[in-house]
């Protein structure tokens, strides 16, 4: 339209095209209405010749040109109102057979139709339409003009299209717009708006026929015309949204995370250079509010539901009352609403749903084709109602619904599968209320016809035949008929087996399925293949493409699968596909995070070069990967200005991914960091004792012992344990942490003994004020009886003596689940004739994961001599805590005895270092003592951290060292080793942290240390470390025998204590990590 106008002054006399251009400045400029007053009135008062005169529809075009430019970017509609007005007069003013009597029809059009999709009169795109065929048959087919004239035309046809659904104008718009690009040259100006029109439309086409190569096109077309769009072009804010919008839908089509990347990144920019107040905006703001949910629904991120519904909430608040695209906004909303309860339950969000969905339905004309739509997510929304509080009056309104979008529906529309395995699913679960045969076949029928309507290559044809599988199941369940079982399998199996669907789809699919043959068919050959596959996918879902929080959340969700699979093959009589399985499944993002560690020294020696480029992008992928992403509260704005980081950890994720594939190809290369088989995980085992997983599952309790020499995982079955004593036992240990002050995580502790001596807890806080039945004895008499003492018989592990004290066999423990907080170190008998403990046969340690421990035996290496040595710390006055002043002396004392035996050492106490400072020591360094506080965070795992004089350490800075040198790290402080409940087989503690950065061994603690014990456990611990040393070590600091040396400070701390149950809980907590 804008070439038309500037077209139409080229014979415009100087005074009337001089005063053209103030008014036309003056509009583009100002928001005073006067200023056109005063302008009309100029024109009014001006004494014109009759050719002046006849100049004059020209000016009055371009003042409405210029009244529709300020109603876009301030979103008046009177200035549109006005703009149409002055158009008509122009063209009532212009005699038949004038040369610019089609630009003036073709003007009127674009303004009728911009009219029409702002409050949706049918009658202004009719004679829209109307308008731009008459200008087209006064066009002769050679002027200059006629390309935009015709993408103009095209444009009105899609928006009645839009709003009606009639493929025959989507059909004659796409012709139109194609005889439009033929007919421009390159370099046409108006070619922009001509790609971007067409663009639009095989947009459109696509979502109704559901042909890829159209959507394909779109974006093809929809990127050259950004290209071509300058920067400060009025027009680059709706054609980048545009670009974002045919990338998010193929994201939805394929599901392929990068196409919604880069949706989100052009929309965000579309939003970023669009004034305040501008009539795009709301579109804008709804379209990013898309994709972030749709982003939402492909990884779980609930900062990006947030978003959503935070841009769309922003752009419902500026669509003004009456706006045709309002229904649109609000069942959009509505519909974020209803995901994010499924999310977090939040009630409060599902009315809300409700709420702005009945409220769009009712603003949305019968005739107009998002009604179907709108329809289907009203339903879905009643349908979670009834899921959540039984209501069958919210089922049977959410079958009315989305019956009725279903049969609104066009054959051949894109939507109408999913349509109509939403009404399926209310189907099935009417079915579950009445059990009439009837409900159970009508929901069948839908679903299958879903799948049946559904091309192959649709996004969500997993989740289709998901649904089709589950509804058979529910059968199966009611009837007991065999065949009915074998459907569900059969879908689910195909679910499955669909090797283009969304990973997190088909990771459900599969983690049913294996689930529904454990519990029907459980000797069946195919539930070990069923589960591979579940773990195998789970892996997928939390892959390092997504941040570490991310895939924390994800293994949160399905943390018992991995046991569940171990369980099932040690029944199966597979005892290395457990262990393949455990490995695989738990510790998985600590596992990811350590395996991007991988030494390369065999791969150097093939190809330098690559070697290096996969170390330098498993650097960068481990730093984006750790990066915080912003929590649920997080403002917009921040949102925002982090994307870019989320641009550039899928960019590096996909590199990392073609760089695996690279080297995998290299002959011998073929399992390079893929999960390890059993006869790979027992190949490097230590040599001095046996490493134990435990496994603990809703159905058994199983142990698999590994030990050097032998080829083949051990397996000990252990009835007389359960999933069930060990969450009693666990409840039962916290409960007396809390009732004595112990546990920082909980209500009710106090950081006081009862000598007034403090603690080592963040802050004071009460004491629990009852207790469990069951005391600490208890439990650890049921560890050592159920678990313990059974797998030390079948390793035939005998009792030691005082002769072999310093000789004792070391066991590494692996446990699982709830035991994962419960101190196997430390089971046994405390009192009577028959008192007897772990600590009498063996030392123990702890490991995250096999795997952890045998690269460790894998790469022995020796600690570089000129940073052996030992940096001690201590923080005893951290802002907002507690004094400890214990600290002090405890690293003094240390400091002196280190000093007397010629050891490296370096002592700095409270401001003297800085958190940051302490990083660099930590790499000067081999070894690290921390007496300070220590802060778990139960919420966002990866933020624990230390408390220093001078800022925080966190555990999330602490995984990305890698300390080539690190030897030992002594954490006295609380809860160093405690963990996350909801993450009980994910090693997110400090002491995890610290051997993810390189530390061959670690102590920490399980709950709160006394500041009275510390300093004497410590001063033992390297007395005795001292006492081993080689001679001839000389400044060199040797961590070696550190589990033995606590092993030994704890068993002197017992003998300074009795055996009450207060006393226990103050040596029980110190444990060993790593080898």
């Amino acid at each position: 339209m804008e070439a038309e106008q500037r077209q139409q002054y080229l014979n415009i006399s100087p005074e009337i095209q001089s005063l053209g251009g103030l008014v036309t400045s003056l509009l583009r400029r100002s928001t005073e209405l006067t200023d056109i007053a005063e302008a009309l009135l100029q024109i009014r008062a001006m004494d014109l010749s009759e050719e002046q005169r006849a100049q004059l529809p020209s000016l009055l075009s371009a003042l409405a040109y210029g009244l529709m430019s300020r109603s876009q970017s301030a979103g008046d509609p009177a200035d549109l109102d006005t703009a149409i007005s002055l158009q008509r007069r122009a063209l009532d003013m212009t005699p038949a057979g004038h040369p610019n009597l089609p630009g003036y029809l073709s003007s009127l059009g674009g303004l009728l139709c911009l009219r029409f999709e702002s409050i949706g009169d049918l009658a202004d795109i009719t004679h829209a339409i109307s308008s731009q065929r008459r200008a087209l048959a006064l066009t002769p087919g050679d002027r200059g003009d006629r390309p935009s004239l015709l993408s103009n035309m095209g444009r009105s046809l899609q928006s009645r299209f839009e709003r009606t659904g009639d493929m025959t104008d989507l059909v004659e718009a796409i012709s139109l717009q194609r005889r439009a690009l033929d007919l421009a040259q390159e370099g046409y100006e108006d070619l922009p708006i001509i790609l971007t029109t067409l663009g639009i439309a095989f947009c459109l086409r696509f979502e109704r026929a559901g042909d890829l190569s159209d959507l394909t096109e779109s974006i093809l077309m929809l990127d050259r015309s950004v290209d071509m769009t300058p920067e400060g072009d009025e027009e680059l804010p709706f054609r980048l949204d545009r670009l974002g919008g045919a990338f998010s839908l193929r994201f939805s089509h394929r599901g392929d995370i990068a196409d919604i990347t880069k949706a989100i990144a052009w929309q965000r920019r579309a939003v970023e250079l669009t004034s305040e107040g501008h009539v795009y905006l709301p579109s804008l703001l709804t379209s990013l509010g898309d994709s972030f949910h749709a982003r939402f629904e492909h990884t779980g991120e609930v900062s990006d539901i947030v978003a959503a519904i935070t841009l769309k909430g922003d752009a419902i608040h500026r669509t003004p009352l009456g706006h045709s695209d309002l229904p649109s906004r609000l069942s959009s909303l509505g519909n974020s609403f209803c995901h994010r309860f499924q999310c977090t339950g939040d009630s409060m969000d599902l009315i809300k749903a409700i709420c702005f969905q009945s409220r769009a339905v009712g603003l949305t004309p019968e005739d107009d084709t998002g009604l179907p739509s709108r329809l289907s997510h009203l339903g879905s929304s009643f349908l979670s109602r009834f899921e959540n509080t039984d209501d069958v009056s919210d089922l049977s309104e959410a079958i009315s619904l989305q019956q009725r979008a279903v049969d609104l529906t066009p054959e051949g529309h894109t939507e109408l599968p999913a349509r109509l395995s939403s009404l399926g699913r209310s189907l099935s679960s009417l079915f579950e209320k009445t059990g009439e045969p009837g409900d159970m076949e009508a929901a069948l029928s839908a679903h299958q016809n879903a799948i049946q309507l559904a091309p192959p290559d649709h996004g969500d044809i997993v989740r289709f035949r998901f649904h089709l599988a589950t509804t058979w199941y529910k059968r199966f369940v009611s009837s007991g008929i065999s065949e009915h079982l074998d459907a569900s399998i059969g879908y689910f199996q195909s679910a499955v087996a669909t090797l283009f669907g969304r990973p997190r789809s088909r990771f459900a699919a599969a983690k049913q399925l294996a689930q529904i043959l454990n519990r029907h068919r459980p000797h069946s050959p195919d539930v070990l293949g069923a589960f591979e596959t579940a773990v195998r996918l789970m892996t997928l879902v939390a892959g390092l493409e997504q941040t570490v929080r991310i895939r924390f959340a994800t293994v949160e969700g399905h943390a018992q699968l991995p046991l569940e699979a171990a369980a099932t093959a040690f029944r199966h009589g597979q005892p290395d596909k457990a262990l393949e399985w455990l490995e695989q499944g738990r510790c998985l993002v600590w596992g990811q995070q350590s395996r991007l560690r991988t030494p390369l020294a065999e791969l150097r020696d093939h190809d330098p070069i690559l070697a290096e480029r996969v170390s330098i992008i498993s650097r960068q992928l481990e730093g984006a990967s750790s990066a915080r992403s912003p929590g649920p509260s997080a403002h917009i704005a921040h949102k925002l200005s982090i994307e870019d980081g989320a641009n550039n950890h899928l960019h590096i994720a996909r590199e990392w991914d073609a760089l695996l594939t690279k080297v995998r190809d290299i002959p011998g290369f073929e399992a390079f960091l893929q999960p390890s088989p059993a006869s790979a995980i027992v190949r490097y085992l230590p040599e001095s004792g046996p490493v134990l997983i435990i496994n603990i599952s809703k159905d058994q309790c199983d142990a698999v012992a590994l030990l050097a020499g032998l080829d083949e995982p051990m397996h000990i079955h252990l009835p007389l344990f359960s999933f069930e004593k060990a969450s009693k036992y666990r409840r039962a240990l916290d409960g007396e942490l809390r009732s004595g002050g112990m546990r920082a995580s909980g209500a009710y502790f106090d950081t006081e003994t009862d000598a007034g001596v403090p603690g080592r807890l963040l802050m004071p806080q009460r004491k629990a004020r009852s207790r469990t039945e069951v005391g600490v004895r208890s439990v650890l008499e049921g560890l050592w009886k159920e678990v313990v003492k059974p797998v030390l018989d079948s390793l035939g592990i005998s009792k030691g003596n005082n002769s072999s004290k310093d000789r004792l066999p070391r066991i590494w423990w692996c446990p699982t689940g709830p035991l994962s907080f419960l101190p196997l170190h430390a089971a046994g008998v405390y009192g009577g004739s028959n008192a007897e403990s772990i600590m009498d046969y063996a030392v123990s340690s702890y490991t995250p994961t096999v795997a952890a421990l045998s690269e460790r035996i894998k790469t022995n290496r020796l600690v570089d001599e000129r940073v052996s040595g030992l940096f001690l710390t201590c923080q005893p006055n951290a802002a907002s805590a507690l004094a400890i002043p214990g600290t002090t002396n405890e690293v003094l004392s240390i400091y002196k005895e280190l000093a007397a035996n010629g050891i490296r050492s370096l002592k700095l106490e409270g401001e003297a270092v800085t958190a940051d400072e302490c990083l660099e020591y930590m790499g000067r360094y081999s070894s690290i003592h921390l007496a300070c506080h220590a802060s778990q965070n139960a919420t966002e795992p990866l933020q624990s951290r230390f408390l220093f004089h001078k800022g925080t350490l966190g555990l999330n800075t602490i995984m990305q060292r890698d300390l080539k040198n690190a030897d030992l790290a002594f954490l006295s402080a609380c809860e160093t080793s405690t963990g996350q409940e909801t993450l009980s087989d994910e090693a997110v503690h400090l002491a995890a942290g610290m051997l993810a950065a390189g530390y061959r061994g670690v102590v920490a603690t399980m709950w709160s240390i006394d500041d009275q014990h510390a300093p004497s456990v410590a001063n033992d611990f390297y007395e005795y470390l001292l006492s081993g040393r080689r001679v001839g070590a000389g400044s060199r600091f040797d961590g070696t025998l550190s589990a033995r040396a606590l092993h030994h400070a704890t068993q002197r701390l017992r003998e300074r204590l009795d055996n009450s149950d207060k006393s226990l809980l103050a040596w029980i907590p110190y444990v060993h990590w790593g080898y």
